[in-house]
């Protein structure tokens, strides 16, 4: 039955590493002692040390298994260095070339490589360098979104070039709630990975006015306005906030570098100064016009009603699959 475990975790369900900060160890523990695999986001520094202190302040909080996610767009390796030095479960990666070195590197520490691809050509080469599961995501997927398909497409296609290897592969993109969970293993995935949905739990490290915001509003737009400077070519779904909705149609040419100074927030322990279009999403630290920073939010956004703990998430994801396979499995299916 796809609701039960992946890479030796209890259910199928991941969390993604949400940034820059929100996925903290609060969260993780959280999701990890729910029975789900719990992602902390590296720092986009290096920081192995702040880092090191992230997955022992999580280690105290559960003594269930996590993993961290770092990206691969941003200076990376001391970080990598630290993650494998405390074998953490998993080492998820994203937006960069997973190397053959690399996976080899983590296994001989124990660690399980799991990359996030958009693209079939990135599967193949995830495939070929022999990672331990992929995620596939689609472009309904909230924040940065490195594939132009759709999941309901993408998905199978990925199933298929894994075939009988022993790769589980896991859905990301617009999933929300247990029918989406249904849905992705009848394409032939293993299990999910949820980033939207776990923002909006009570764990997260997202600012409130955000969370609120996730419950508010509905409708998403797949747009490159925000971090053009800090993240060039790294396109983004986004809540569709009064604010985007101004200036959604921001020339080509323009940035954050110009912009105003809107708020501040400390991330990971670094004061920052928060420009107009930068894209940094709020946290609880963040003051200044909260409104008007971006809100990043998956097409699954509209099914998220409220704030919940997020093992409270995991439970009815799990509880809500089981049910409607046997449903599904106990009535004549007629066509």
């Amino acid at each position: 039955m796809g609701w039960k475990g992946i890479l030796g975790f209890e259910y199928g369900i991941v969390q993604a590493p949400l940034g820059p900060d929100i996925a903290g160890p609060e969260l993780v523990a959280a999701v990890a002692n729910a029975g789900a695999l719990g992602l902390l986001r590296a720092p986009d520094s290096e920081s192995p040390e702040y880092l090191k202190e992230l997955i022992r302040k999580t280690r105290s909080l559960t003594d269930k298994a996590f993993g961290v996610g770092v990206v691969l767009a941003f200076p990376h390796k001391e970080n990598i260095k630290a993650i494998l030095e405390e074998k953490v479960a998993v080492l998820q990666l994203y937006w960069g070339e997973c190397s053959k070195e690399l996976v080899l590197e983590a296994h001989s520490s124990g660690v399980k490589v799991v990359p996030q691809v958009g693209s079939l050509e990135e599967a193949k080469k995830a495939i070929d360098v022999g990672v331990d599961a992929i995620i596939v995501q689609g472009r309904e997927a909230g924040g940065h979104v490195i594939g132009q398909e759709a999941l309901i497409s993408l998905l199978p296609q990925v199933v298929d070039l894994v075939g009988g290897r022993d790769i589980p592969v896991i859905a990301a993109g617009g999933i929300a709630d247990a029918r989406g969970y249904v849905a992705a293993l009848a394409l032939g995935a293993k299990g999910i990975c949820m980033g939207t949905r776990f923002v909006a739990t009570q764990e997260s490290y997202a600012h409130s006015t955000y969370k609120r915001k996730l419950i508010e509003y509905d409708k998403t737009e797949y747009t490159d306005v925000f971090g053009r400077a800090r993240w060039p070519g790294a396109p983004h779904r986004v809540l569709q906030t009064p604010f985007f909705c101004d200036w959604k149609s921001l020339p080509a040419q323009e940035s954050e570098t110009n912009q105003p100074i809107i708020g501040h927030s400390t991330i990971h322990r670094v004061e920052k100064e928060i420009r107009r279009f930068a894209g940094t999403c709020p946290n609880p630290t963040t003051t200044g016009d909260i409104e008007s920073m971006v809100m990043y939010a998956g097409q699954g956004v509209g099914l998220i009603k409220e704030i919940l703990p997020a093992g409270e998430v995991v439970k009815r994801l799990v509880e809500g699959a089981q049910l409607l396979i046997q449903q599904m499995s106990g009535e004549s299916v007629y066509i």
